[in-house]
């Protein structure tokens, strides 16, 4: 097989075999289905939440938001899933449009989180838009059932 074909059948990556530039990378996340908005724009963002930050206000994004956590550990909540948590080495990812991002904050509270995220955004549109409280109230129904724990 050669080299072009072994990557693009997705094998050698992180694996022993084959030249080094096969090995050096290792797939961390995919995800599907989503979609670009024609005309989009990206950007790179690293984030540091300092001990027990609860991160942003609920929000959207307009375009596909892929996360990578460097360091410590992200609380992260979309509508309609519960609630997690995702350590450092952990990704994370959100469809982007009209899904709201319910949290992002540092679950740690004795020690700084970091991560980085990619967005996408759809042209005229600002990368991150803050929900408001008549908004969350009214889409209340559509927010995976919180632990009283």
């Amino acid at each position: 097989m050669s080299e072009n074909a072994q990557h693009d059948q997705g094998q050698g990556t992180g694996g022993q075999d084959g030249p080094s530039w096969t090995r050096a990378a290792k797939v961390i996340q995919e995800a599907s289905p989503f979609t670009v908005p024609e005309g989009a724009s990206a950007m790179t963002v690293y984030v540091q939440w300092e001990p027990g930050d609860p991160g942003t206000p609920p929000h959207r994004h307009y375009g596909p938001a892929f996360g990578y956590v460097v360091k410590g550990a992200v609380r992260f909540e979309l509508e309609g899933e519960p609630e997690r948590i995702i350590e450092a080495g952990g990704t994370f990812w959100e469809p982007g449009g009209d899904v709201i991002h319910y949290q992002d904050g540092n679950a740690l509270t004795d020690a700084r989180t970091e991560f980085v995220v990619t967005m996408l955004c759809a042209p005229g549109k600002p990368m991150l838009e803050l929900v408001d409280e008549e908004e969350l109230k009214q889409r209340a129904h559509l927010r995976a059932q919180r632990s009283t724990v």
